[in-house]
């Protein structure tokens, strides 16, 4: 078991694994956008045999996509490149394939880390986590909207595709944080409406709805279940601000997916 005393002298001895290996990067983002792209184009060749066909074949291409957005997650952290600029060219290049607006990300999800397991700094790139005793203080209604908004149908069917389709169109609850936060996500909804506009061009609106759309819904669906199951597990790290540390639950606070 480690101690708490431990995290400080983990985050040392784990350090040498922060340096980015370029090579290995170039490497697992080719391995990852090739296959999406071949399986993309399969998706539009079986719409001509069935339906069925493409929407099986949307499965393997959201977990590539999905592969993309944990690329673009690690560019977000400087883990992929040694160069700062090129982590972030490649991640916004990245987000709007994810449709997601890597600079706006990146802030919102640092902030995360930043105050993961704190209950006192609960709300920000979060899944929405109550006290037994919040709960229990809130009016009837309410506490029925958080169990809707936490019941499977919601959280893991209806969340993803809004999250992904229209919240991160406009990055609102960000206005603290300049003029950065919508450069990166108008700039993200230009690169997405010049692709996809690309691509409608080039095999029609109707089969461009039917091939995107699965793969929207259900990379979105893994997306929304990992980062679920990265801190709502059995006795994970939940603090108040006196007992929280950063390292603490960065060790105790995630789990191993």
């Amino acid at each position: 078991m480690i101690q708490p005393s431990a995290g400080q002298s983990w985050t040392q001895l784990l350090g040498r694994y922060r340096e980015p290996d370029v090579s290995r990067s170039i490497f697992e983002l080719l391995v990852t956008a090739a296959p999406f792209a071949a399986l993309w184009a399969l998706m539009w060749l079986a719409l001509s045999v069935g339906y069925w066909l493409c929407l099986l074949l949307a499965i393997p291409a959201a977990c590539f996509l999905m592969r993309l957005f944990m690329i673009q997650h690690d560019c977000g952290h400087g883990a992929c490149f040694r160069g700062r600029a090129t982590n972030d060219w490649v991640g916004a290049a990245i987000g709007v394939v994810t449709l997601t607006p890597y600079g706006f990300w990146r802030r919102t999800h640092a902030a995360h880390h930043a105050s993961a397991g704190n209950l006192d700094h609960r709300g920000m790139g979060d899944i929405i986590t109550l006290t037994r005793s919040e709960y229990v203080a809130m009016p009837l209604s309410h506490r029925l909207a958080y169990r809707l908004y936490r019941s499977p149908l919601v959280m893991f069917g209806m969340l993803p595709t809004y999250l992904f389709t229209l919240h991160y169109r406009l990055p609102f609850g960000a206005m603290r944080g300049g003029l950065q936060p919508w450069l990166s996500t108008m700039g993200t909804n230009a690169g997405i409406a010049t692709t996809a506009g690309l691509m409608i061009w080039l095999v029609g609106l109707g089969p461009f709805l039917l091939v995107q759309a699965p793969i929207v819904a259900i990379s979105g669906t893994i997306a929304v279940w990992f980062f679920y199951v990265q801190h709502q597990f059995e006795d994970t790290l939940w603090a108040h601000d006196g007992d929280w540390s950063f390292h603490e639950a960065a060790l105790h606070g995630s789990s191993y997916y």
